[in-house]
C-alpha cells in the first residue's frame, strides 16, 4: 500500500521564522516529527512518501501515486489542512487524519474517512488491524495514555534535513500543571510520561547518522515536568553523549520553576542546552490566579529570568493579554517587564480559548466564546469576548507589539540579554550558509535596514565586551528583522 504523509502549511507567523530563515537559505524551522513517528508505526511493507507543504508543493503525481493519505496538523494549520483534504477528496483518495487539530475538534472534519485521534501509539494499531481485515471505522479514540517507552525512532530517511533550520525529538508528554487556557493537559494529561534515556540516545544517534550538525528542539511541552527522571537518568546520559558528539545544541520548553534549581540548570547547559521557552504570561498576580498559573505566582519573575540567563540558558518568553483581571495598565506593564527582563524573543498573544480547555468550557457557559480558535498569535483576533472589550484589547496588543519590536527597544533588549547571558557550553559548527548569513545580515540590516545604526552599535559593543557571543548577537538581530516584518505585515 502506498501511504502519502502530508503536513499542512503554517501561515506567516512569529513561530514560522520565515523571514529569518532566508538568511540561512532554509525553508522551514522544524520537520513534522509527529508524522515521521507515525510513519515508524506503520507496517514495514507499506511504501511511504512524505510531503511537507512548508518546504515543497503537493503535486498531482503524489496524489495519483497514493492509495491513502495520512494528514496531521495543529490548529494553526487549519486552513491548509482543509485545502489538502479538499484536494484528496477530489481525487477520491481515502484520508486518515490525526494530531491536535483533529483531536480537539473531530466534528469539524466529517469529510475525513478515518479519524485516528489522541496519541498514535494508542489508536493507530487498532486502525491498522481493522484496515487489514477490511473493516476500518470512521473514528478511533484512546481510553488511556500510552506508554511512550514503546514509541519508535522516527523515520528520518523520509525527511530532507537540509531544508530545515533545526531538527527535533521528544523526551516526555504531559505537564503536571493545569493552566486554565492550556490544552496540553486535555490532550496529554497531567502526569508526565517519559522515554528511557536509551530511547533518547538512540534518536540522537539517528540524527547524528544523518549527518546533521546543528540545533535540536526537545518538543516537550514541559521538559522539567518530571525533574527526578531528568536529573537522575536523562541528563547524565546526555552529558555523556555530548562528550563524544560535537555540533549539537539543544533547546526546549519548561516552566518557570526551573529557576529554583541551579543544579538542574547547570546540568542542562552541560548537556548542551542553550535556550528555553518559558510561559511567563503576565506580571499581574490577579491574572495569574485567574488562569491557575500557580507556578508563576509568589516569585520574582524578573530575577528568575536573570538566574536562567546567568546559568547560560537564554529565555524565550510567552506572554498573554486579555485576562478578565487585566487592569488598564497591563499593556504598559507587559512592555516594561519584557524590556527589563532582556527577553528578546517575546511571543505576545491575545488570550484565546482552545476547545477542550477549562477556559473554553467556562467562557462557553458564560456565552463568551466567539468564533473559531485559530492558534495564531498574530492574526489580530481572538475567539472570546474579553471583559475589557475587544477594541481595547486589540489596540493594547498592537501597542505592545509595535513598541517591543521597534528597532530601538528590540536592540536594547538584545544588549540587556548579552550583558547577563553566560557563554554557551555547546556550539554548532559554522557551516557555509550560516557564515554567509553574517554578510547577508550586514548588508540587509546594516546597510539597507532602518535598524542599521542599532545593528552596528550592537556588533561593535559585542566585539568589545562579549566577543564569544557575537554569533548570538547576529542571530538575534536576524530574528528581530523577522519579528518586525511580521508586525508590519500582519499587525496594523
Amino acid at each position: 500500500m502506498n501511504i502519502l504523509l502530508i503536513y499542512p502549511q503554517f501561515p506567516d507567523t512569529f513561530w514560522s521564522f520565515s523571514h529569518a530563515l532566508r538568511f540561512i537559505k532554509k525553508q522551514a524551522a522544524l520537520p513534522p516529527l509527529g508524522l515521521i513517528t507515525v510513519a515508524a508505526l506503520l507496517p514495514k511493507h507499506f511504501q511511504l512518501r512524505l510531503v511537507d507543504l512548508n518546504v515543497e508543493a503537493l503535486c498531482e503525481d503524489d496524489l495519483a501515486w497514493a492509495d491513502m493519505a495520512f494528514i496531521s496538523a495543529m490548529a494553526i494549520q487549519r486552513k491548509s489542512a482543509i485545502d489538502v483534504i479538499d484536494r484528496c477528496k477530489a481525487k477520491n483518495l481515502k484520508i486518515v487524519a490525526g494530531g491536535p487539530l483533529f483531536t480537539a475538534q473531530p466534528n469539524d472534519f466529517r469529510q475525513v474517512d478515518h479519524l485516528v485521534l489522541d496519541e498514535a501509539e494508542a489508536t493507530l494499531p487498532d486502525f491498522l488491524t481493522d484496515l487489514k481485515n477490511g473493516c476500518p471505522k470512521s473514528l478511533y479514540r484512546a481510553t488511556e495514555y500510552p506508554d511512550i517507552r514503546r514509541s519508535p525512532v522516527p523515520l528520518w530517511n523520509l525527511v530532507d534535513i537540509r531544508r530545515y533550520a533545526s531538527l527535533s525529538l521528544q523526551f516526555s508528554r504531559g505537564c503536571p500543571f493545569n493552566c486554565e487556557f492550556c490544552n496540553i493537559t486535555a490532550l496529554l494529561g497531567r502526569t508526565p510520561r517519559t522515554k528511557t534515556p536509551q530511547q533518547v540516545v538512540a534518536e540522537l544517534d539517528a540524527l547524528y547518522q544523518t549527518g546533521w550538525r546543528g540545533n535540536v528542539f526537545f518538543v516537550d511541552d514541559n521538559f522539567i515536568g518530571n525533574k527526578a527522571s531528568l536529573k537522575e537518568h536523562l541528563l547524565p546520559e546526555l552529558i555523556k553523549w555530548h562528550q563524544d558528539k560535537t555540533g549539537f545544541v539543544f533547546f526546549t520548553e519548561a516552566s518557570i520553576n526551573l529557576a529554583d534549581d541551579p543544579e538542574l540548570m547547570n546540568m542542562m547547559t552541560e548537556a548542551g542546552f542553550d535556550s528555553v521557552f518559558i510561559g511567563i504570561e503576565t506580571p499581574n498576580t490577579d491574572s495569574l490566579n485567574e488562569c491557575c498559573k500557580t507556578q508563576n505566582n509568589n516569585r520574582d519573575l524578573l530575577q528568575d529570568v536573570i538566574k536562567m540567563h546567568r546559568s547560560g540558558l537564554q529565555v524565550m518568553g510567552g506572554f498573554i493579554v486579555g485576562f478578565d483581571n487585566d487592569p488598564p495598565s497591563i499593556f504598559q506593564r507587559q512592555i516594561d517587564f519584557i524590556q527589563q527582563s532582556g527577553i528578546v524573543t517575546a511571543m505576545v498573544g491575545m488570550l484565546q480559548a482552545p476547545p477542550g480547555t477549562r477556559l473554553f468550557e467556562r467562557l462557553a457557559r458564560e456565552h463568551r466564546v466567539n468564533g473559531e480558535f485559530s492558534g495564531d498569535n498574530v492574526d489580530g483576533c481572538t475567539n472570546i469576548f474579553p471583559s475589557m472589550g475587544l477594541d481595547k484589547l486589540i489596540t493594547g496588543y498592537r501597542t505592545i507589539m509595535n513598541e517591543i519590536y521597534s528597532p530601538r527597544m528590540y536592540y536594547q533588549r538584545v544588549k540587556c540579554l548579552l550583558k547577563e547571558l553566560k557563554a554557551p557550553v555547546a556550539t554548532t559548527p559554522v557551516e557555509f550558509q550560516r557564515f554567509l548569513a553574517f554578510w547577508r545580515a550586514s548588508l540587509r540590516l546594516g546597510v539597507f535596514g532602518k535598524e542599521r545604526f542599532q545593528y552596528w552599535r550592537l556588533v561593535a559593543w559585542t566585539l568589545a565586551r562579549r566577543p564569544r557571543l557575537l554569533p548570538q548577537a547576529v542571530t538575534l538581530a536576524i530574528f528581530g528583522y523577522h519579528f518586525r516584518r511580521i508586525c508590519e505585515l500582519h499587525i496594523h
